[in-house]
């Protein structure tokens, strides 16, 4: 195996692309990565330049990139591995889109027809074809976790090798289960990383994977160093710049999180990235509304618009495209925008859900009770289709979101106690797992939810404890932390006054 160890930190002139460049006059800067193959030393800087994207999910260039390889050196069986590995989207969803399934298979299949020079990249190949095996989406977490057995097994046999350790770090956190509270695999890929920063401190992988690994309320401070950090180490992708922002969110460093996703959403616009760049306006958004800066949300939310019809554009697309409005019109309780979201034809279940849901809480706190009831049929066969799809978390966020709706829809019909329970069920569940790192959160998140249902039963005293236990899940979250001051200030009255007549 030839072994050169190569920084992708490189100026490449003319044989950049406008979509390749930071910007004009501007080096390109990826990071720094050494994967050393056996393919053609003249491909190797070229090779290490496309890893340095995948590791950003810079998923199309880095497919191009791994094509050029192989035109350069047809022999080069892990260039086809590499654009396979393009097709593999870990942490989105979903992780095999099944319009790119096909190309995948053929890639993986002309890596195997090619063979290697190299054991160790013979068993990389087969470990990514155990994913291409049987493409339902029943299936996938079948082979996720064969493909996660097989890193593991080739991160035990090569520990020196850092490009596998970091590679069997991303499978630990793709197959983290959301309802593992412990975040037994986020903490087991975080121990990996941790010493492998220190020694590589520009890897474009560790920084990213870090802030998946860290992305949780209980791990959260532990990501800031990674945060800070990533977006300074590959600023030519538009992820790396937005990176930062899971880890602002969770602390309620908006401001720090507003900047992050200006940067992103500039640089995903100029790269032709339609996906990245919702994805951070999405973030953008909710960032803007719980710093109080409504203007600028509405801003965001009109440009979307002009943009025109999103649903087509795929999970993440379309997930940012519905949720952004829903965001604004539900954190201002404008429930007569609310009430007349529709989600876009072609849309995930899962996403026309959050519409559904929206619809229906702008009709309830309306008091349209009768018009909201239809939108909690609406979920119950949403979570249906989910679950027959073997979509098991998005079909439980789905029942979250019925169980949201049929409390308001009791509160409004006077039924305060049967609204506190499933409101309380609610809360419970979404507390029990996960988001998933497309979203940077529940629209409103249901403990939040229950606090104002009992502030508006006027129990601020138990108002107040949920409202506490929802900023210590989501800190600097306007509406519970306005919440907590109201109910605060509430109780504060009463304990005053039941002391005046004592």
């Amino acid at each position: 195996m030839w072994r050169f160890v190569l920084a992708v930190l490189i100026t490449y002139g003319s044989c950049l692309t406008a979509q390749e460049a930071h910007s004009h006059g501007v080096p390109e800067k990826l990071g720094e990565v050494s994967f050393p193959s056996s393919c053609n030393p003249a491909v190797q800087q070229s090779f290490n330049r496309a890893v340095a994207l995948l590791h950003s999910f810079a998923y199309a260039p880095a497919a191009d990139a791994f094509g050029a390889v192989a035109k350069q050196d047809p022999l080069c069986a892990m260039a086809h591995w590499g654009i396979a590995m393009t097709h593999f989207h870990q942490l989105w969803e979903p992780p095999q889109p099944a319009s790119e399934i096909p190309e995948a298979k053929n890639e993986i299949k002309e890596a195997q027809r090619l063979g290697s020079g190299s054991e160790l990249e013979r068993k990389l190949i087969a470990a990514l074809s155990v994913l291409l095996d049987d493409t339902s989406e029943a299936q996938y977490r079948r082979r996720a976790m064969k493909y996660l057995d097989a890193m593991s097994a080739l991160a035990r046999d090569n520990k020196e090798n850092v490009e596998i350790q970091v590679f069997y770090a991303l499978a630990l956190l793709s197959t983290a289960s959301p309802a593992d509270k412990t975040h037994a695999n986020q903490k087991k890929a975080a121990d990996l990383l941790e010493p492998l920063y220190r020694v590589h401190p520009q890897h474009p992988g560790i920084p990213h994977y870090l802030i998946h690994a860290y992305d949780n309320a209980e791990l959260a401070s532990r990501g800031l160093p990674a945060a800070n950090a990533y977006s300074n180490i590959a600023p030519s992708a538009p992820h790396a710049l937005h990176m930062p922002s899971h880890i602002f969110t969770r602390l309620g460093l908006w401001d720090e999180s507003i900047a992050s996703n200006l940067e992103a959403r500039e640089a995903a616009h100029r790269q032709g990235d339609t996906g990245e760049e919702l994805h951070a306006m999405d973030y953008l958004v909710y960032a803007y509304l719980q710093s109080g800066r409504n203007t600028e949300a509405a801003k965001v939310i009109n440009q979307l618009k002009s943009k025109g019809t999103l649903a087509a554009g795929g999970f993440k697309s379309s997930y940012a495209a519905t949720a952004m409005p829903v965001r604004y019109a539900v954190e201002l309780r404008r429930w007569d925008e609310a009430s007349a979201i529709t989600a876009s034809a072609g849309s995930p279940p899962e996403v026309a859900a959050v519409a559904v849901w929206a619809r229906g809480l702008g009709l309830a706190r309306r008091g349209r009770v009768e018009e909201a009831r239809p939108q909690i049929d609406r979920l119950a066969q949403i979570e249906d289709q989910l679950r027959s799809s073997a979509s098991d978390y998005w079909a439980r966020q789905t029942r979250i979101l019925a169980r949201e709706l049929s409390a308001w829809c009791a509160q409004q019909s006077s039924k305060y106690d049967e609204a506190t329970d499933l409101m309380r069920q609610a809360a419970d569940e979404e507390d029990a797992v996960e988001k998933l790192p497309v979203t940077p959160g529940p629209i409103i998140p249901a403990r939040e939810q229950l606090g104002s249902l009992l502030l508006e039963q006027n129990h601020p005293d138990l108002a107040l404890k949920e409202f506490q236990t929802a900023l210590e899940n989501a800190p600097g979250r306007v509406g519970a932390t306005r919440g907590a001051a109201q109910a605060a200030e509430l109780v504060k009255g009463k304990n005053a006054r039941v002391a005046a007549v004592e």
